[in-house]
């Protein structure tokens, strides 16, 4: 049993549904670590939704889903930046954007180790200075998702000071709210645990690009769980991050970047 949450084996529904109002906490299968769905507090606005109720993609609006890539150094300077639209529950390559970038400062080894951009590949890659303007119209007002997203927000701040997203889902914390049973919330711990087939996915794990479309599929395999938008950002939106409802609390994700 955690704060949240008590994990148990090979419990079907009628005794689950008993043991969560004697315990007044969430009761999950640990062989079925994401087996249950979400929907948005009922209002004065209408009844609850319906429990046939499903996601309606449709109802979505513009989300790019965002990965970038550091030199190594604290803080970082973006060697790579990536941002891939959703629309419609399907992520859309097409219309992706991906960048390499030259940073003022060279690449460490240890970074390069990691996503295997060597200060070679950006000897004639455009700066900051000459993307950056378009990379905040790109992302200026709409809503981005990122997994582990303090860390890709807290970079794109940094280099865009007057940036503002519509809001930040953050695919992590999703995990944890949808999952709890999970054994692990690594990006590549959440592809197998939700069986996400990767294979047609261009480009390499820990590129920008790749990261970011294997995110986005990871994003609509966990909204899937809730039924409406609303329920979605409750579970999915940092406190204290653009499109929060709630107040701070002390965060302890990692936000160390390559």
């Amino acid at each position: 049993m955690n704060e949240r949450a008590i994990i148990v084996e090979g419990l079907n529904e009628p005794p689950r549904s008993f043991l969560q109002r004697c315990f007044g906490c969430q009761v999950h299968d640990r062989d079925k670590p994401c087996n249950h769905r979400r929907t948005a507090a009922p209002t004065s606005a209408g009844p609850p939704p319906s429990k046939e109720t499903v996601m309606d993609f449709g109802t979505w609006p513009r989300v790019l889903v965002v990965d970038v890539e550091g030199n190594g150094a604290q803080p970082p300077d973006l060697v790579e930046v990536a941002a891939i639209p959703m629309v419609h529950g399907s992520p859309v390559p097409s219309s992706a954007r991906s960048t390499l970038l030259r940073p003022p400062n060279p690449i460490t080894p240890f970074a390069t180790r990691v996503h295997r951009i060597t200060n070679q590949d950006v000897a004639t890659a455009p700066t900051w200075e000459q993307v950056g303007a378009r990379v905040h119209a790109d992302l200026e007002g709409t809503w981005i998702a990122a997994h582990n997203a303090h860390v890709d927000y807290g970079v794109l701040l940094r280099h865009m000071p007057q940036w503002r997203p519509a809001g930040v889902l953050d695919t992590l914390r999703l995990a944890r709210a949808t999952c709890p049973a999970a054994g692990g919330y690594s990006l590549d711990a959440l592809i197998d645990l939700t069986g996400i087939d990767l294979a047609a996915v261009p480009g390499q794990r820990h590129r920008a690009g790749f990261d970011a479309h294997a995110t986005a599929l990871l994003l609509l395999d966990l909204a899937a769980h809730y039924d409406t938008w609303d329920a979605l950002l409750a579970a999915a939106v940092p406190p204290k991050m653009p499109g929060a409802s709630l107040p701070a609390t002390p965060n302890s994700e990692d936000q160390t970047l390559w």
